[in-house]
């Protein structure tokens, strides 16, 4: 009986340490998941901050570029068309009907030039370009504004049917774009940049090759490699992948590549759509 009572005792004794230790572990797990999903919950908001904040950046440099780019034209090009209709006007007090009318003839045709580069100055707006017409035109404009300066000669091939790529991404992209241009404008003495955009059910793909002079990419401390290095982490920004080809004497050729239907989430994660 007595050795009965004992069993019994020790089984309580035994069961209750049990429940105390799987309460113990219960509290701990909870504890231990809450934790977990407090950092997770702190991570997601710091990345969707880093992601918002790269995006602003990304609109503000398209907006900078093309303020720059407006500024230039304003002073060197419409100021001077203007300058020379005022002082053409202001010659004519002296001249006879028919000089003084040909002056005005003159005169009424700077000023359409200077109204028609007014009107493509509008059109330069980038980012709203991007907003309103896509990432295609917004390139086209800007392949029409640098072809015109005569710096470089670019010509642009689409291929497959254009689609949107989400604001975002098309804003990201024309800023690779921007930056691709400018390299080739001021390190890579480029006289030909060739762009092709081709469109897939399963891929998006942007080339861009210039005839510079190149260089050696394993020189990533030059403006070369920065570049490339902001390029790329703007493309992973975007669920893209950015690789760059080139060599001294042979050019330079970025390429990117897009899953189009792969979900972009404003924390910059991806997750592939159910299209």
């Amino acid at each position: 009986m007595l050795q009965a009572d004992q069993d019994y005792i020790l089984i309580i004794v035994a069961g209750t340490i049990m429940l105390l230790l799987l309460g113990i572990f219960i509290i701990s797990f909870l504890f231990f998941y809450q934790k977990k999903r407090t950092i997770h919950i702190t991570e997601q908001e710091q990345l969707k901050s880093a992601f918002s904040q790269e995006i602003l950046t990304t609109q503000i440099e398209v907006q900078e570029q093309t303020l720059n780019y407006i500024s230039q034209e304003l002073h060197d090009n419409i100021g001077q068309v203007l300058s020379f209709v005022k002082l053409n006007l202001g010659t004519t007090t002296m001249l006879t009907e028919e000089k003084k009318q040909r002056k005005i003839d003159e005169s009424r045709d700077l000023l359409a030039q200077a109204i028609s580069d007014l009107r493509d100055l509008s059109k330069s707006l980038s980012f709203q370009q991007i907003k309103q017409f896509g990432l295609v035109r917004a390139m086209l404009i800007e392949i029409e504004r640098v072809n015109k300066s005569g710096l470089i000669k670019i010509t642009m091939e689409v291929t497959g049917d254009a689609f949107s790529l989400g604001e975002q991404r098309e804003l990201v992209l024309f800023r690779i774009f921007q930056e691709a241009l400018n390299n080739a404008l001021k390190y890579s003495h480029a006289i030909n940049l060739v762009i092709q955009l081709n469109f897939s059910a399963h891929l998006f793909a942007l080339r861009i090759a210039d005839d510079g002079i190149g260089f050696s990419p394993d020189m990533s401390g030059d403006k070369n490699g920065s570049g490339l290095k902001n390029m790329e982490s703007r493309a992973a920004l975007i669920g893209a992948r950015a690789t760059l080809e080139s060599s001294p004497g042979q050019g330079c050729i970025i390429n990117i590549t897009l899953d189009p239907f792969k979900q972009l989430n404003i924390d910059g994660t991806h997750s592939n759509s159910t299209v």
